[in-house]
């Protein structure tokens, strides 16, 4: 879709312009809190199956992921006090915004899994999950807001993640795949900040 992709690149272009300010005072925030990178990067699955780096903001400590799961679980001690603040607000999303405007993403798609998530997809839901870009937010995002709630209250989160989220989260990615439009984007973007605004 020609018209989705050109959206997203003036619409992640303005967004990098405007939030240019606001990303060095978290980047300083960041690097005042705890020792290590301002940005998170990790290898993620995205269209027909192809590996990209995800930005987003630091939130745990450096080595976060040679300490523990992949996945992140209710008060992870892993979690640094501003990454809690980001979290809560989703803020630590904002650089994916530089994957929109590359091409690795979009603003509204499925989200994008690790490989070894991936890897549990049936073939038939690999192939349609993967046949659009990943995005920032879409349905099971909206949905799941508190996931890390959820996990944390969980006797065994890696499997509550794998047998009861991500199936959940599957049929949500299946069904952007099946509705999506550009009308359907802008709905789910306006509904993604109320639910963020009023949480």
């Amino acid at each position: 879709m020609i018209a989705k992709r050109i959206f997203d690149i003036l619409s992640s272009g303005i967004g990098l312009i405007i939030l240019l300010p606001f990303f060095l005072l978290i980047a300083f925030w960041i690097k005042l809190d705890s020792p290590g990178p301002v940005f998170f990067r990790q290898a993620r699955v995205g269209r027909h199956g192809k590996l990209f780096r995800i930005y987003k903001f630091r939130t745990m400590i450096a080595d976060a992921e040679l300490r523990g799961r992949l996945i992140t679980i209710g008060e992870d001690c892993r979690i640094t006090r501003i990454g809690s603040f980001l979290r809560r607000y989703k803020l630590d999303e904002l650089p994916q915004l530089i994957n929109v405007f590359i091409g690795d993403m979009s603003l509204v798609g499925p989200r994008p899994e690790v490989p070894r998530y991936v890897a549990l997809y049936s073939d038939k839901v690999r192939e349609r999950v993967l046949s659009v870009r990943p995005g920032i937010t879409d349905y099971a995002s909206i949905e799941y807001k508190d996931e890390n709630d959820i996990l944390g209250n969980s006797v065994d989160p890696e499997k509550t993640y794998i047998d009861e989220v991500i199936p959940v989260k599957l049929t949500y990615y299946e069904r952007y795949v099946s509705e999506r439009s550009f009308f359907n984007d802008i709905k789910i973007i306006f509904s993604t900040l109320k639910a963020i605004v009023i949480k």
